[in-house]
């Protein structure tokens, strides 16, 4: 089969050996994965990254050897491995969580010498992890359930007391993400911050009441504008903390993942704000920790999601509440995945990229 290979640090195209499903795996077709922003990090930073999975304690990737990406997938069924119970038949539609359930415990699909990632004709998935896809949803869409899932955990995380007016920096795929699952759970107004145009559209129409080109408008003040207390809430706040702003609580998104970003939002935030770190940054980043000790700024960094979060994804578009068909701004074979790599570093041009291995 055909794949997309990640091999000293470039993006090549190359024949493999189709995988074999074992104990409790299945055989898919990949019809669609999506390209992430991880996936572009993944390339430029491979060591890095590699060194952070050691720390934390988990496999890094052997550089030395062949890794295929793409953890953003929607397949269909091929064939099942020994001690399945083929719930669901060949020709079926599937996602699942980019993970595999193995004796020595899980794995991930993606960021892994062993287990082939989704820019390749085929891979293998453990078969209870399967969600057939719903509703005759088109296979692009459904391979953006992953990515979706990233915003509804980070939300989540976030944990909304109600009240609070969210501030999202970054509208690439993951702020996208974060305002969509902003808007199911009811918390407005939504203000959203991207230098590029075509990303700042697409927040609106994806559910931001206020959209800022921060060459135009400070985020942190346009924030503050939309922020402001009613006279009752002002009346109900104790002595002394009338003698500060009169703002509702803050929730800030940090969705963009460079150095630098997290040192101007603990600049911008106001008070008692809760920043919840959703970007990657693959660098080491300086932050001045005094400045959020000042301020009692609340930090949570997020990483994916649960199972019932990327399930409950997959009904949010598969049901139509949130327009992932809006994200989709080309798609690819496996031939154009380097190029794609490239394009993508152009936020006017695209916003996700869908690899379609067997066109």
């Amino acid at each position: 089969m055909r794949a997309a290979i990640f091999r000293n640090g470039e993006i090549v195209v190359d024949r493999m050996q189709e995988p074999k499903p074992g104990p409790g795996q299945v055989l898919v077709k990949t019809l669609d994965c999506g390209i992430c922003g991880s996936d572009l990090h993944a390339r430029q930073h491979a060591h890095r990254m590699a060194e952070m999975a050691k720390k934390a304690g988990r496999t890094p990737m052997d550089l030395s050897r062949d890794v295929v990406f793409g953890h953003e997938f929607c397949c269909e069924i091929v064939d099942h491995g020994p001690g399945t119970e083929r719930k669901l038949k060949p020709g079926t539609r599937v996602c699942s969580l980019p993970a595999l359930l193995t004796p020595a415990g899980i794995q991930g699909i993606g960021y892994s010498n062993d287990n082939i990632g989704g820019y390749a004709e085929a891979m293998l998935l453990s078969e209870p992890l399967l969600l057939e896809v719903p509703n005759g949803l088109a296979a692009e869409h459904a391979a953006l359930t992953e990515p979706l899932a990233v915003g509804v955990h980070a939300v989540a995380k976030a944990n909304v007391r109600g009240g609070e007016v969210p501030l999202v920096i970054g509208c690439g795929p993951v702020g996208l993400a974060v305002i969509a699952a902003l808007r199911i759970k009811g918390l407005h107004p939504i203000v959203a911050a991207d230098y590029s145009p075509a990303r700042r559209a697409l927040a609106a129409k994806l559910g931001a009441d206020i959209v800022v080109d921060p060459r135009v408008s400070q985020p942190y003040a346009a924030w503050a504008e939309h922020a402001q207390m009613s006279e009752q809430e002002k009346a109900a706040r104790p002595p002394l903390q009338a003698m500060l702003p009169a703002l509702k609580p803050a929730l800030i998104f940090e969705c963009v993942g460079v150095p630098g970003l997290l040192q101007q939002v603990f600049e911008g935030a106001p008070r008692d704000a809760r920043i919840v770190v959703v970007g990657v940054c693959m660098e080491s980043d300086r932050s001045e920790p005094m400045l959020g000790i000042m301020k009692e700024l609340n930090v949570q960094y997020v990483l994916g999601y649960t199972p019932e979060e990327f399930s409950y994804s997959l009904r949010l578009i598969a049901e139509g509440e949130v327009d992932a068909a809006a994200m989709v701004t080309a798609t690819v074979g496996i031939d154009g995945v380097a190029r794609a790599f490239a394009d993508l570093a152009n936020p006017e041009a695209h916003t996700k990229i869908i690899v379609e291995p067997w066109r």
